[in-house]
């Protein structure tokens, strides 16, 4: 199947996020309870990526993923291959770190994804689930499957 590029993925959505900085440094918001993409905590974690450095390509079949980028720079793809989405065979390439692109990506269950560092000093991803890590509801595809990371 030939994939096309677009600007929206259905259960894909994109916040702008807070920073408020001073001269002692900054206060990065990430996710809070009353967020519309808030349903249940499941697990935070963090994960450093070298500079790069491509992960990927990854897939749950239940968990709801919000990713933010607190340091470096972080190129992220997302491919919608639902049978029945109307994005059906659809990517999109999203930019996330400081500091023109601090903001909040909610990635609904479903949809493939891959990423790469491209700050020389490497990337954190943090990443508030809204279920813990469960293997069995999860999937991973080589890089080669889908030929849209350059």
């Amino acid at each position: 199947m030939g994939f096309r590029r677009c600007d929206h993925i259905v259960g894909v959505t994109i916040t702008p996020l807070k920073v408020i900085e001073d001269h002692r440094g900054a206060v990065m918001h990430m996710f809070h309870a009353e967020h519309p993409a808030f349903k249940t905590f499941g697990e935070i974690y963090f994960s450093k990526i070298n500079f790069g450095v491509t992960k990927g390509w990854k897939y749950h079949q239940r968990m709801t993923q919000n990713f933010a980028v607190p340091f470096g720079q972080l190129a992220l793809t997302i491919l919608d291959d639902r049978q029945h989405s109307q994005t059906q065979g659809h990517f999109i390439h999203i930019q996330l770190g400081l500091p023109d692109h601090y903001q909040l990506v909610t990635v609904a269950p479903d949809l493939w994804y891959a990423f790469r560092s491209t700050s020389e000093g490497g990337t954190l991803l943090a990443n508030c689930a809204d279920m813990g890590h469960d293997p069995e509801e999860s999937a991973q595809k080589p890089l080669e499957a889908f030929s849209l990371i350059s």
